[in-house]
């Protein structure tokens, strides 16, 4: 099974090459995902799975489009 990952902001240098197929195991979560990549759990703010919100322990299926967003300020 393959998913896209999408690495948005300060999370972008932690994109791995093959995040428009990256290989994942029946029943991963996001969680699993996000670890695999090198990012801090405590830093993940936002996630989107197929543009919904989603949970860390978010099971994954074949094509799904992950995005991982840190905390942002702005103003």
């Amino acid at each position: 099974m393959n998913i896209q990952i999408l690495c948005y902001a300060t999370f972008a240098d932690k994109s791995p090459e093959n995040a428009n197929n990256y290989p994942i195991s029946d029943g991963e979560t996001i969680k699993d995902i996000v670890e695999k990549v090198g990012i801090p759990l405590d830093e993940v703010k936002i996630v989107f799975v197929n543009g919904v919100s989603a949970e860390l322990d978010a099971r994954l299926a074949d094509g799904d489009r992950v995005g991982v967003f840190p905390a942002v300020g702005g103003g």
